[in-house]
């Protein structure tokens, strides 16, 4: 591979006297053609109709001619550029298409700490009745990934460890690895059971030559990054950790304090059952609530406005014993911790007096 690399730094110096790159194979073989550039672990090459010394026949050059041909850099004993930028052979392009599902999107790109990447991003994902591009909308959801980044905004992540950094993205971002690990992504909000459609991204890698001389080695087995569960190895790895209960939220409820201790941007996973009774006007409903339309719509004085009435919500209390904005949970809540505090959970009402029932609610943390 080191051959590789000095032949093309030295061919640098001499471009311009020849009108296509030669590609030396380790089998005696010797290709004429222009290279495209190196895409998923292989030297792509469109191949001319000018064999040189020692190459395939020509009779069979002519078959191949404005053929693309694909080489391990196992395969290549050395490359000669003619006269353009040794950046065609260092750059690995892939275009993937990007749902808001429950799981982050797996890319397929193997980073190393240290390699730079380019993101470009365009389409549109609908959520109720919003269009979201990748630069996300101006409003934020506090039960994102990143509750201060745009909401629906494209965001990534290197590794499927829960605790990895969350980039942000949107339709146009340039970065460099702070760690080997799959590269995943997902549009920024909490809820995905709405969405539809998906962003193009095209994702550019700047590979460094010297280390693809097994390129294997660099294929990882696709993982899972979720928005609702750790990786099993990440569970077990964290296990001492990790909280686990199951409270009782009555429909008459203000705050149940769950005793939990949160930390801003750590993730959380709450599954919601039962049903309670919301008023007699509303009547029986569980944790998603009422439609927010209809009777009490117009005046509407709930802790969460956009929520049904009834639903199950959640906030934190602070330190200095302020709340947090308040937030829907749901029947399901597979997100992030928007503050430092502690937990609380309640019903999204203007009216307890007449509610009943309660919901089961169990919280991993």
């Amino acid at each position: 591979m080191k051959k590789i690399i000095l032949a093309l730094t030295i061919v640098l110096f001499a471009a311009g006297f020849a009108v296509a790159d030669t590609i030396y194979l380790r089998d005696g073989r010797t290709i004429r053609g222009t290279l495209l550039g190196f895409i998923d672990g292989r030297f792509v090459v469109r191949v001319s109709s000018r064999p040189g010394p020692a190459s395939i026949p020509s009779n069979r050059t002519r078959d191949l001619e404005g053929e693309i041909q694909y080489f391990r850099p196992n395969e290549v004993d050395r490359i000669e550029i003619d006269g353009r930028a040794l950046d065609d052979a260092r750059v690995e392009t892939r275009s993937v298409q990007v749902t808001l599902d429950s799981n982050w999107i797996d890319s397929g790109v193997d980073l190393r700490r240290g390699e730079k990447v380019q993101i470009s991003a365009s389409g549109v994902i609908t959520a109720g009745r919003a269009r979201i591009t990748p630069d996300g909308l101006r409003t934020t959801d506090p039960t994102a990934p990143l509750p201060r980044a745009p909401e629906g905004e494209l965001i990534g992540a290197i590794s499927d460890d829960p605790r990895a950094p969350v980039l942000e993205l949107g339709s146009s971002r340039e970065f460099t690895a702070d760690r080997d690990g799959r590269l995943y992504l997902t549009a920024n909000r909490g809820s995905f059971n709405d969405a539809r459609g998906s962003f193009t991204v095209q994702i550019k890698s700047e590979r460094d030559l010297n280390a693809l001389d097994n390129p294997d080695d660099r294929r990882r087995l696709p993982g899972t990054r979720s928005r609702d569960r750790q990786p099993t190895e990440q569970i077990d790895r964290n296990r001492s950790n990790q909280q686990e209960i199951t409270i009782s939220v009555p429909g008459t409820s203000r705050g149940v304090d769950t005793g939990i201790d949160v930390r801003a941007g750590d993730p959380i996973n709450i599954i919601a059952t039962g049903t309670i009774i919301a008023g007699q006007r509303v009547g029986q409903v569980g944790p998603d609530g009422a439609s927010s339309s209809g009777f009490g719509s117009v005046v509407n004085a709930r802790p969460v406005p956009s929520a049904g009435v009834g639903a199950l919500i959640a906030y934190v209390r602070m330190a200095n014993g302020q709340l947090s904005q308040p937030y829907l949970v749901g029947s399901q809540l597979a997100g992030t911790i928007p503050a430092d505090g502690r937990l609380i959970l309640a019903i999204n009402d203007d009216n307890y007096g007449d509610n009943s029932g309660s919901f089961s609610v169990r919280i991993r943390y």
